[in-house]
């Protein structure tokens, strides 16, 4: 069992009977409780606009909790006591009078942990009001994504809550920076030498991001359609993954060192000329095909969808970094919804030796290849060549990994969800897992120009079929340079 490592606190969860809150907070501090990493004394304060009796929805969120929790680790004793560190608040988030019950539950001495699982639009309001209250001074605010759609609105969301809570107690919440193997690309870079002093433009030929979902929109017609896949995934996931890869040794491993490193290549980000748009950009949007053996229609013929849409599902780019370290080396950055299978990787493609003394006809093999994956089956894997076993083989080269498996690895240790280490962190007072306000605008100055880029040209996303990897065009934009897309099927 794990000894306590946090200051008792109280976890006000505002927005705390949505989708988010039930099928991964609530789960994630269960699991916390389960471990012992919460003290005895932190309380959990379910915040939202539904009225009703406290019973009845503390009783709804017992329900979903042993629903995403699941049979295999749940345990009723923990179920026991993590219920009993909750309480229900009917809160109008926009009224400062209905807040008082939060301070007056919350005292005076504990840590308050503000977690905002609403929209941003009233992160700003929720600051005022929590201030208001004498809620201010020892809170730590977290928020989640999206923060805002562009570089002016994210600013008019973080301005609002900057008026409140100064950057040192804002934490702005991306899950793929709390999985384990994210948080193993510092340690793998950093601490192995057999990477880093080849972690460059000599030795590396380019990278490939890819995150892919097999589910379309599940319901979320009215948020995705406004936002698009350039805005709910390339701006905030894969542009973080680009800067863990790309970004230089921090001075430590202090919150703003790594930070500090990580707007440098946000920064360095080539921006893409209107004329890029047609060879770097590929934007798409699923049409009716087929997941999993089943028919499944197109985004236009989702529930309640506009049929006159032009938002994008999928979006392939070329990203380029102007610095020494990567000067030549294109990103590659792929994510769209209704793939062929959900996956989540990173794949780091080694130049070839410069002098080559095997069969010619088996040159197209060498390329040693770093493979970091996120989901499924967390794991690492380098690709090395080495010789065919067999007296009739001669020098007969074959390509094979030299693997590590999270879950195989480690049987008997269960891996975190993101969600878990985040809140972990949060409680902890510890930042870097977490995205400073440069960074975001950073991150929105270089989507924004394509955005812009795409308004301008008014070309329509291209079709591609639900089931495929996204439009042939983006097969194109990569064979382009003489390459493909890693293990596309």
């Amino acid at each position: 069992m794990h000894s306590i490592t946090v200051e008792p606190c109280t976890f006000a969860l505002f927005g705390a009977l949505g989708d988010l809150a039930l099928r991964k907070l609530f789960p994630a501090l269960y699991q916390l409780d389960g471990a012992q990493l919460l003290h005895e004394d932190t309380r959990i304060i379910a915040l939202a606009r539904e009225p009703g009796s406290e019973q009845q929805h503390l009783a709804f969120i017992a329900t979903e909790l042993r629903r995403y929790v699941g049979d295999k680790d749940l345990d009723e004793a923990v179920v026991e006591r993590f219920l009993a560190r909750l309480t229900y608040l009917h809160v109008d988030f926009l009224k400062a009078d209905d807040y008082l019950a939060l301070a007056e539950l919350a005292g005076s001495s504990q840590q308050v942990i503000a977690y905002f699982a609403t929209p941003a639009a009233v992160y700003g309001a929720i600051c005022e009001n929590l201030a208001k209250v004498g809620l201010s001074e020892n809170t730590r605010v977290v928020l989640e994504k999206p923060i805002g759609s562009d570089l002016e609105s994210s600013r008019k969301v973080n301005d609002a809550v900057a008026q409140f809570f100064p950057e040192n107690r804002t934490y702005r919440i991306d899950h793929y920076l709390g999985k384990e193997t994210v948080q193993n690309l510092i340690a793998l870079r950093f601490a192995n030498s057999l990477f880093e002093t080849q972690w460059n433009q000599n030795y590396i030929s380019h990278v490939e991001i890819t995150v892919a979902e097999k589910v379309g929109i599940e319901g979320r017609w009215g948020y995705f359609d406004k936002a698009g896949q350039l805005r709910d995934m390339i701006q905030n996931h894969l542009l973080q993954l680009l800067c863990l890869i790309a970004m230089d040794p921090p001075a430590d491993l202090s919150a703003d060192s790594i930070r500090d490193e990580k707007v440098k290549v946000l920064k360095a980000l080539a921006p893409i000329s209107p004329e890029g748009l047609t060879t770097q950009v590929v934007r798409g949007q699923y049409i009716a095909g087929h997941s999993e053996g089943k028919a499944v229609p197109g985004y236009l013929e989702e529930p309640n969808s506009n049929t006159q849409s032009d938002t994008e599902t999928f979006v392939a780019l070329r990203a380029d970094i102007r610095n020494w370290r990567w000067a030549g080396v294109p990103f590659y950055l792929r994510t769209g919804k209704r793939m062929p299978q959900k996956l989540s990787q990173i794949v780091i493609h080694f130049k070839e030796p410069s002098h080559y003394i095997f069969a010619p006809e088996q040159r197209l093999q060498i390329s040693n290849k770093l493979i970091i994956r996120l989901q499924p089956d967390e794991g690492i894997s380098l690709r090395v060549m080495t010789k065919e076993q067999g007296l009739d083989k001669g020098m007969q080269l074959r390509s094979g990994p030299l693997q590590l498996n999270f879950s195989d690895t480690w049987r008997s240790a269960r891996i975190p969800d993101a969600y878990e280490r985040l809140l972990l962190e949060v409680m902890n007072g510890n930042q870097n897992l977490f995205v400073r306000k440069d960074e975001i605008e950073a991150a929105w100055t270089w989507c924004d120009q394509l955005i812009a880029g795409w308004k301008k040209s008014g070309d329509a996303p291209k079709p591609y079929a639900a089931g495929s990897w996204g439009p042939m065009s983006s097969i194109a934009l990569i064979t382009r340079d003489g390459r493909s897309w890693y293990g596309d099927i």
